[in-house]
């Protein structure tokens, strides 16, 4: 009633069986799509090891995990001041995990101080989260798009803000 079919056999094809052609090669010249193959894999986080020390502004639309002492603002999609770090600069990010210190403004759609967090500055944000033990000297401010207010407010058209000069005699 049963019988061992060939098709394990290596080499061997069922009577029938039709094999799909290989894809052509590109035209030379021409460039292969392989965002159309695949999706391209998610970059691992960037990593800033606790022994770096940076003085500047750092701007990336990936992921941070900071261990080392950063002397300036940081902007990033998820952002992770890891226990060893300390930031003294503005932090903006849609996702920020504080673990270590922050001095200066925090802006975040989702926020998380965790138990050893030290935060010095105020927090906008989203939704935020605060575990026992964190500490915090700041204010709080909850807004729908943290991300994007600024703190400079606009001046508004046509307003003068140079003062007039004294006429000379």
């Amino acid at each position: 009633m049963f019988s061992k079919s060939k098709i394990n056999e290596q080499g061997s094809k069922p009577a029938g069986d039709t094999e799909s052609a290989p894809a052509p090669a590109p035209a030379s010249g021409a460039k292969p799509d392989f965002a159309a193959s695949s999706p391209r894999p998610k970059a691992p986080p960037s990593s800033l090891s606790s022994d770096l020390v940076i003085t500047g502004n750092l701007k990336t639309t990936g992921d941070i995990q900071v261990e080392g002492k950063v002397e300036g603002d940081i902007r990033a999609h998820l952002l992770t001041i890891g226990e060893t770090a300390v930031v003294k600069g503005e932090i903006v990010a849609d996702d920020i995990v504080v673990t270590g210190r922050v001095v200066g403004r925090v802006r975040g759609l989702k926020v998380r101080l965790t138990s050893s967090a030290r935060v010095e500055g105020d927090i906008i944000h989203k939704t935020i989260a605060i575990e026992s033990g964190a500490h915090f000297e700041g204010s709080v401010q909850r807004q729908d798009d943290p991300l994007n207010s600024g703190t400079n407010k606009p001046v508004p058209t046509g307003a003068n803000t140079s003062k007039p000069e004294p006429a000379k005699s």
